[in-house]
């Protein structure tokens, strides 16, 4: 099947599954399609049970898509770009320290802590899975998703100081969560297939210098392309050039990211900050304004239709066995209450230096969902690798339940603690 044909499927499969939604669900448009494409695969898999053979030609178009490599090389960059675009940037600057605080250390500590109970999990279950791999679970599940949560977050009324606190930790902690996934399954392949050893020659120095590459490069890879941006934007006044433009940065500064080796998802929220604030004030007319909003609010709309379809396809091609359906099952209140301590302890710690709303604590543990972004992670790990199957059984799971519970209960868990005395 050509690319083109491909990608003409997906569209027609996400605008019909729109419509069913828009038409007798009502469930927002990224969960309802969600839901209703899982529930399609779920029927596949019955149907195939009875010797119908629909499902093998699905499972075919999937591998062809390739899920991880369409999300982290080309949805990404778009979706992050237009997130970025509408955060204040002195909201964030007024929230810092506490956005600063979970999207580095709090992903360290949830980490830490996941892989730590996943070990405990998967001991209990008889299931022989080296503390490395734990580590690798804890660092793609870590990381709110940017995707899912800004997406949801537009619709559930949450309080200003909260709703840039969560939105601005998962256009952050994504970067740093992948960072750290990378160094994780680096050691793991440097150990040989069964991740037992003792990664290879990648020492602490090496770690370090990976890290700062991807962080800092990619930092100024972010704002070195969005002044110049700026600057082009600032000479002229025509919304089709400048349109052109930011569509030109975001792509831009991505693949220049990605071919240094420095981190694609931190340049392009940093461009798109840039560009959201210092652009939208001093570059751009009310008119233009419009148009570049319009224009990225629809590829927003229309990517984030397609990742959530894909998500509930996905089920068809994820191992499910008896013991790992159990794990995944158990991992979901294990991640939950990582993400608690992680967030009750980076604002326990602030909460001399500044004030935060009521059940802050319980909303950000709520809302600091996980989506397609920590799926396409678990496909990135090699089939060679012991406890692959594993990873990608839990990791979905939770990704299911994040979306498809937390994501439509948070508005009405917001509207319960506002009203609590």
């Amino acid at each position: 099947m050509e690319v083109f044909q491909l990608l003409s499927l997906l569209i027609v499969i996400a605008a019909a599954l729109s419509w069913v939604n828009h038409r007798y669900i009502g469930l927002p448009t990224t969960i309802g399609v969600m839901v209703i494409a899982l529930a399609i695969s779920l029927g596949l898999h019955v149907a195939s049970a009875f010797g119908f053979s629909v499902e093998a030609s699905v499972v075919e178009l999937l591998q062809k898509v390739d899920f991880s490599s369409t999300l982290l090389n080309v949805m990404l960059a778009f979706l992050l770009f237009a997130g970025a675009l509408h955060v204040n940037i002195g909201d964030l600057a007024n929230q810092k320290w506490i956005i600063g605080g979970l999207a580095t250390i709090g992903v360290m500590v949830s980490t830490a802590l996941v892989a730590g109970l996943t070990a405990l999990l998967t001991s209990a279950l008889g299931l022989d899975v080296p503390f490395l791999h734990c580590l690798l679970f804890g660092a793609l599940i870590s990381p709110t998703d940017p995707i899912a949560v800004m997406g949801i977050l537009k619709k559930a009324n949450a309080p200003k100081s909260l709703e840039t606190k969560i939105a601005g930790e998962s256009l952050f902690n994504d970067g740093v969560g992948v960072v750290v996934f990378s160094v994780l399954l680096m050691l793991a392949a440097g150990g040989g297939a069964s991740g037992h050893g003792d990664g290879g020659e990648l020492g602490l120095g090496a770690i370090l210098e990976l890290g700062a590459v991807e962080v800092l490069g990619s930092m100024v890879i972010g704002l070195t392309g969005g002044y110049l941006a700026f600057r082009m934007m600032k000479s002229v006044d025509n919304y089709h050039v400048e349109v052109l433009i930011s569509l030109a940065l975001c792509m831009g500064v991505y693949s220049l990211a990605a071919s240094v080796h420095s981190s694609g998802p931190l340049s392009v929220v940093m461009a798109g900050l840039l560009i959201g604030n210092t652009g939208r004030r001093y570059a751009m007319t009310p008119k233009v304004i419009e148009h570049v909003d319009t224009f990225w609010e629809l590829i927003d709309e229309i990517l984030n239709v397609l990742l959530f379809v894909l998500v509930g396809m996905e089920v068809l091609i994820i191992p499910f066995e008896g013991n790992y359906l159990l794990a995944g099952l158990i991992a979901i209140p294990l991640v939950l209450f990582s993400r608690l301590v992680s967030v009750g302890g980076a604002v326990a710690l602030l909460r001399n230096r500044r004030t935060f709303s009521p059940h802050a604590v319980k909303i950000m543990t709520w809302g600091g969902l996980r989506g397609g972004i920590s799926v396409a992670l678990a496909l990135m790990i090699p089939a060679d690798l012991s406890s692959r199957n594993l990873i990608l059984t839990m990791t979905y799971l939770v990704v299911i339940f994040s979306i498809g519970v937390q994501g439509l209960t948070i508005g009405k868990l917001l509207r319960l603690t506002t009203k609590a005395p």
